[in-house]
């Protein structure tokens, strides 16, 4: 990541004092509260928590609003703090089945067990700007699901029962931690869901769609989308058993892909995987659909050529942090590199000019 360097210490100071007076707007303006943002901005909080891998809304709220709104700016500043809390524990992987679910919803099957839970979604809205909201009003509070059925199971062990699609690979194997090891190829499938999960939403829903247009020729069904709370444990050597330390939202989406075969494998569905904190939708199901596309190699599939099927373009560039820090570095000051050039130039036109007047002669 590149950072600033130094400049002329007056005009920096100016230019934060300047900052802070934009950030706060008109004072006549009620300031935004911590507490509005954390609770009317969710979905940009989620964003944030999710891309700086960091779940704590409270903080992804305060970075929004230090951030002026900046998305990617705020995760910048989340993953900078993440980077200067200890580390006393790993908690045990948390188990989705279990879910308390708020949206629950298949592409593939319409009766199941537990319903279909459309849940809070702007997937049936008109898309039409509610003055209403203008008028600062009080909404009317929405009629709530009854009491929790409890968990509902995974829409794949439907499939799974039939044998029509693949088995969950199982490994224990800690995959590298993205947050303190740099990203080194060849990556296996932890570790690509790890790094697509931290991706830029908007580059990994570019990818998706890429997918579905026929740049990976692989057609994908939401198997099933389901967003809730689950609880988090973790392992306390001194009582020698787990004990719950809270809960955290998330997104969790499993694609049901068309598979043909291969020399290895009979024709069967396969799994495309998503995974974010928070609500999260339109990231889940994208990953699912990157994950899908780069297992061509362990599927046994072509490779078409296609830039999702491309481990290495794919999980290099999805950064936004590691890519805006190499676009926004070259408005930094580069005087002694272009003089440089601008030298060279100078020097390489004055060749040719040189050299045109020589041809002139000669025909002359």
């Amino acid at each position: 990541m590149y950072v600033a360097v130094k400049g002329g210490k007056r005009a920096i100071q100016n230019a934060h004092a300047w900052l802070a007076e934009e950030r706060r707007g008109d004072t006549s303006v009620a300031e935004l509260s911590v507490a509005q943002i954390r609770e009317q901005l969710s979905l940009a909080v989620n964003r944030v928590m999710a891309e700086g891998s960091l779940y704590d809304p409270d903080l992804a709220a305060l970075a929004i609003k230090q951030a002026r709104g900046d998305l990617i700016e705020a995760i910048f500043l989340i993953r900078a703090y993440r980077t200067t809390l200890p580390r006393f524990g790993a908690s045990a992987p948390v188990e989705t089945g279990e879910m308390a679910c708020d949206r629950r919803i298949s592409a593939t099957f319409k009766d199941l067990p537990g319903g279909q839970v459309l849940g809070p979604t702007f997937d049936y809205t008109h898309r039409l700007l509610d003055f209403k909201l203008a008028a600062e009003g009080e909404t009317a509070e929405a009629p709530r699901r009854e009491a929790d059925q409890g968990p509902v199971p995974h829409v794949t062990e439907f499939l799974n029962k039939e044998g029509l699609i693949e088995e969950a690979p199982e490994d224990d194997t800690t995959p590298p931690d993205l947050t303190r090891e740099p990203l080194e190829m060849p990556a296996d499938r932890a570790l690509r869901l790890q790094a697509l999960t931290r991706a830029d939403e908007g580059f990994t829903l570019s990818m998706a769609y890429s997918t579905q247009r026929g740049y990976a020729r692989n057609h994908a069904f939401v198997g099933e989308l389901r967003i809730g709370t689950v609880p988090v444990e973790m392992e306390i050597p001194e009582l020698g058993f787990a004990i719950e330390i809270g809960e955290i939202t998330l997104t969790e989406c499993e694609t049901v892909n068309q598979f043909k075969g291969s020399k290895t494998e009979p024709p069967q569905f396969t799994r495309g995987y998503g995974l974010v904190f928070g609500q999260t939708e339109r990231k889940a199901i994208s990953m699912a659909l990157v994950d899908r596309a780069l297992r061509w190699e362990e599927l046994g599939e072509d490779n078409v050529g296609a830039p999702a099927q491309d481990a290495e373009f794919v999980l290099y560039h999805a950064d936004n942090i590691q890519a805006t820090g190499f676009l926004e570095h070259i408005k930094l000051p580069h005087y002694v590199d272009f003089q440089s050039e601008l030298e060279l130039v100078r020097k390489l036109r004055r060749e040719v000019e040189a050299s045109q007047g020589q041809h002139k002669e000669a025909a002359e």
